[in-house]
Parts: C-alpha cells; sequence; structure tokens
C-alpha cells in the first residue's frame, strides 16, 4: 500500500500518452503505483485570479497535470524502465 510515507514520486507530466505508456510498463512489471491528475484550469482557493481572467492565453496541452508515484522499495526499478521509456 502507497502512503505519503514511503512513496517516491517517479514522473511529472503533462503528456497523457506519456504518463499511460509508463503505466502500462509498471502493470506489466506488477509494480503498483499511484497516480495523481491535477487540473491547472480549476479554480484556486487561494487565488481569485482565474475567476477574473479564465483561460486566456493559456496552452490547452497543459491543462492536466500527472503526477506518477511508486513505493520506495521499487524507485530504482521503476526509474529503470522510466529511463527505457524517455531514452529511443
Amino acid at each position: 500500500m502507497l502512503t505519503i510515507f514511503n512513496r517516491r514520486e517517479l514522473l511529472c507530466t503533462f503528456s497523457m500518452q506519456q504518463q499511460a505508456r509508463l503505466r502500462d510498463r509498471l502493470e506489466a512489471r506488477n509494480i503498483p503505483y499511484s497516480l495523481r491528475t491535477v487540473n491547472r484550469n480549476a479554480p484556486s482557493s487561494f487565488s481569485d485570479t482565474r475567476a477574473r481572467t479564465g483561460t486566456l492565453g493559456q496552452n490547452p496541452e497543459r491543462a492536466y497535470e500527472y503526477i506518477i508515484y511508486v513505493h520506495k522499495k521499487d524507485c530504482d526499478q521503476s526509474c529503470t524502465l522510466l529511463a527505457d521509456l524517455l531514452i529511443p
């Protein structure tokens, strides 16, 4: 089970395809992971800027940020999978 105390951030990306390929590789190796999706266009409780400006001028490809976490004991193996994915 992944908790905030035993997990490591493996990847932070805006690419849906990249995170999907990495998740497929992790699942193929039976490595448990956790995915966090952040909507960058969602209103923030700390600032009202987005309420005034909307999404004018923002890149729509950067609307969602994907963060993948793995257990710290699986970090080395997961980093190898990530390197194989990123380096052609």
